[in-house]
């Protein structure tokens, strides 16, 4: 998941060297290098890796040296996310500001201290959370399904006819930001500007902190329309809202809607393909109709959670978790992924849920959890995206096939999102819609 951040006043730079090898621990402790293509190839060994050699809750260290904990057991990562007066997701709280450089590359992802509904806490959070509960909650489904459903239907015309397609670029990537661009209330042809500034923005890269500037931009100018001519949007519900608000509430709020729901939905969507191209036993529950969709889109949850790796909580005062001593101020990563595949969860799961454990069990963690979790109108939204989507897809084209070796296949080089570079396929061509005959 991507979030937003804004300026603060300077901090010191801070070289690799000045703190590489510290970790929350202190002196004695080995941290984990949160990076490594183990991490886009392997992750659920190195999990198992952590859990041997550390157990629940891991010292790691982000690029530059930063120390963090990445909680991968299931248990206290509920513990975590459940208790948020002791492990508020309070940036500012941070006890490395004054060693992190202005140019960190996760500056953005982890984020700094602003009034957004992903960077308060406590009231102030309740009160942002308010605001975009409503507008989101207001959505009509049936109208969301169907502006799915063209949308879908748009881009496969792009390529049907080719007999070629790379799944991820061609369709997973631009459907669900052409879907929330206008969800938010922009026209159709800004979707693909947004989705470009998005994937920049998620990647982590040199790049990240200007497009972080110029998605607020965006955000700016759709606020300046939508309150000089309101329609049946996101953004004009939120204009509307019996509440006091600055409007760089308003754009950061904005911001992080979009931005949490564009790549995690594009890597649902694209993890789900992926798993029905080559495991034949998910192929049969993707495409055996609908509650079997959605059943096998769940399990993609549990097994290809989109987030990996969610930034962050920090911890308000010295506490004790899974065994280790967490100071005030230091910053919990919790590991969304790890804590599905946690075996103590899984056990349970096997002795209940029947033959596959989690299918149909929706106690995942991939939306996370607790008072700071994706809110339940946004979860259902993405949900509606993603399947529809899907079902649009395999409708038009029911032989697709992988165009190249599962072997090559490639993941995105991040620790935080699991997701596909990209997904070639072939197929029978077909005419697009409306095409004549």
């Amino acid at each position: 998941m991507t979030t937003p951040a804004s300026a603060v006043p300077e901090r010191p730079s801070v070289s690799p060297a000045t703190t590489a090898g510290r970790c929350p621990a202190g002196a004695g402790v080995s941290a984990v290098p949160l990076s490594g293509p183990e991490f886009h190839t392997e992750p659920h060994a190195v999990y198992r890796a952590m859990r041997s050699e550390h157990g629940p809750v891991v010292p790691v260290e982000l690029p530059g040296g930063v120390p963090a904990w990445l909680v991968i057991g299931y248990r206290e990562l509920h513990q975590v996310t459940s208790d948020g007066g002791l492990f508020p997701r309070d940036v500012g709280l941070w006890n490395q500001w004054g060693k992190i450089p202005e140019d960190w590359p996760l500056l953005p992802m982890v984020g700094r201290p602003m009034p957004s509904i992903y960077f308060t806490a406590g009231a102030e959070h309740r009160r942002h959370a308010a605001m975009v509960g409503q507008a989101l909650e207001e959505v009509e489904h049936s109208e969301l399904r169907r502006d799915c459903e063209e949308l879908a239907d748009r881009l496969v015309d792009g390529f049907c006819d080719r007999g070629t397609a790379d799944l991820i670029a061609d369709f997973a990537i631009p459907l669900p930001v052409l879907v929330l661009a206008r969800l938010v209330g922009f026209p159709d042809a800004d979707g693909p500007r947004i989705a470009e500034v998005l994937r920049d923005l998620a990647d982590g890269g040199p790049g990240a902190q200007e497009a972080h500037l110029r998605f607020g931009e965006h955000m700016q100018r759709l606020l300046a329309a939508r309150r000089g001519a309101p329609g049946n949007d996101v953004t004009s519900r939120m204009l509307a809202y019996a509440g006091e608000f600055t409007d760089e509430e308003y754009v950061l709020d904005l911001m992080a809607i979009t931005a949490a729901g564009h790549l995690t939905t594009a890597d649902w969507i694209g993890n789900s393909l992926r798993l029905m191209l080559t495991d034949d036993q998910f192929a049969v529950a993707l495409t055996g109709g609908r509650h079997s969709v959605a059943e096998a889109m769940n399990e993609v949850l549990w097994e290809e959670g989109p987030t990996q790796i969610l930034a962050g909580r920090w911890a308000a005062r010295d506490t004790r978790l899974g065994g280790r001593s967490i100071r005030a101020g230091d910053m919990l990563l919790l590991g969304l992924g790890a804590a599905n595949a946690d075996p103590h969860i899984r056990q349970h799961l096997s002795a209940s849920g029947g033959p596959s454990g989690q299918r149909g069990n929706s106690a995942h963690l991939a939306f996370s959890h607790g008072e700071y979790r994706c809110p339940f109108p946004a979860q259902e939204i993405a949900e509606i995206i993603a399947r529809t989507g899907i079902e649009v897809l395999l409708d038009r084209l029911p032989d697709l096939e992988l165009s190249v070796p599962v072997s090559e296949l490639v993941r995105r080089q991040s620790a935080f999102l699991r997701g596909m570079t990209a997904l070639p396929v072939r197929f029978a061509p077909v005419r697009p819609t409306g095409a004549p005959s």
